[in-house]
């Protein structure tokens, strides 16, 4: 074999002890690295609560639309805006001086009606006494009557027109029907203004701001949970940091539907003792459909574990063999864990409604370097915390993930370099 034939079998020898070398310095930092980790989270106590959200519209509990039922011009205005007032106050008049004149007309037409009506009274009072004794005819002594009854009518319609022009003319003078702040003020002296078909809006007036309410729209999805007397909090954009309290007074039959969305009007106390709310603010509101306080609770993702059974079977593989579960005296709740599989098994006699009711959960705890199962009772959940009803104890450590993990092996001088490799001249 020639010089070169050497030099290549020396350096096809080199590589493969390389990489014989290599390997089996991989597996053994594979098969002696490997560790099984445990996230758990620990039993507290806390609230849980699960609520609908919405929004609505600021409004007073009493507001009253003030009008005038006659058109006229303006003559007076004596409140402003935010003014208090008391019911039967004064709030403006209008020009008066039409409506006398209407009220003049009818009274002078009751007079009339009033002196037609005594002269036919007493016609007819002459002729009853004639007829009565035969002396005129039947004919006549008719159209007495009717002339009688006719004059009686026309003063009764005299007397109607004339107690409507008194009544329009007491419309002239606006009074407050309540107590309360003007929200509102829509004219302005000299304007006039015109009853026709709707009544003139003059004035709005709020009952009392210091109890207020909040009109909110809940989707027909949300609407079933929502009940009387449940609590509310909410929030408005003029004061972002702070939250407003209140509770569900009603809950409105009627459907109310917006671009084929279908929603239903609840309606929500607002206490305001510090006047910061004000109608007409959008509030978002949360509604406590369920709630809890001082129960014990876990994450939700403790709820949603379940082992690994490749994970498992390493895990008791890691255990020393006086530390393994047996299935003899690992039993809990009717289910018992095989240390061979990882895989639970139902224990005859077991109670069979546990594993049917989404009421009971299974999930893990962890003892030591040991993880086991226990049925427990949930109650209300969240979507984050899940109240924990039975079945554990505050401090409880409760699984939520495991995981292999490869530990990292330590190369000392002799393993980070290859003692086959060829070293270069001049190198020490």
């Amino acid at each position: 074999m020639n010089k070169a034939g050497k030099k290549t079998k020396r350096l096809l020898l080199s590589v493969l002890i390389f990489i014989v070398a290599g390997v089996i310095i991989v597996l053994a930092g594979f098969n002696g690295g490997k560790s099984i980790h445990i996230e758990t989270t620990t039993v507290k106590r806390g609230s849980v609560s699960n609520t609908v959200s919405a929004t609505g519209t600021l409004e007073a509990i009493n507001t009253v639309v003030v009008g005038t039922q006659v058109s006229g011009v303006i003559e007076a205005i004596y409140v402003d805006f935010n003014s208090e007032v008391r019911k039967g106050q004064l709030l403006a008049e209008l020009d008066k001086s039409i409506l006398q004149a209407g009220l003049d007309e009818a009274e002078a037409a009751v007079y009339d009606a009033k002196a037609e009506y005594d002269f036919q009274k007493n016609n007819h009072e002459r002729n009853k006494t004639l007829y009565d004794k035969g002396l005129i005819a039947q004919a006549d002594y008719d159209l007495v009557v009717y002339n009688y009854k006719k004059s009686e009518a026309s003063l009764k319609s005299a007397q109607a027109k004339c107690d409507k022009s008194h009544k329009n003319l007491g419309y002239a003078t606006v009074y407050s029907p309540i107590d309360g702040v003007i929200l509102n003020r829509v004219v302005e002296e000299g304007q006039t203004v015109t009853a026709s078909m709707n009544t003139p809006e003059l004035f709005t007036i709020a009952n009392n701001l210091t109890e207020m309410q909040v009109e909110a729209d809940i989707d027909e999805a949300d609407i079933g949970l929502v009940k009387q007397g449940q609590r509310v909090v909410f929030t408005v954009d003029a004061f972002p940091d702070e939250t407003f309290n209140g509770s569900i007074e009603e809950v409105h039959l009627q459907p109310q539907e917006t671009s084929n969305v279908i929603t239903y009007t609840v309606i929500v106390s607002a206490p305001n003792p510090q006047m910061k709310l004000k109608p007409g603010m959008t509030a978002s509101i949360n509604v406590f459909v369920e709630e809890v306080s001082d129960v014990l609770t876990i994450e939700g993702k403790a709820i949603r574990f379940a082992p690994d059974r490749n994970l498992m079977v390493e895990l008791m593989k890691s255990l020393p063999e006086d530390q393994r579960p047996k299935r003899s005296n690992k039993q809990l709740s009717g289910s018992a864990m095989n240390p061979k599989n990882g895989r639970m098994e139902r224990s005859p006699g077991s109670p069979k409604n546990e594993a049917q009711d989404d009421a009971f959960k299974r999930v893990w705890i962890k003892e030591g370097d040991l993880i086991r199962p226990v049925m427990i009772e949930t109650g209300i959940d969240d979507g984050n915390l899940v109240e924990v009803i039975s079945g554990l104890e505050a401090n409880m450590q409760v699984v939520t993930g495991m995981s292999l993990e490869k530990k990292e092996v330590e190369k000392d001088e002799s393993t980070a370099s290859n003692p086959f490799m060829p070293q270069r001249p001049g190198r020490k």
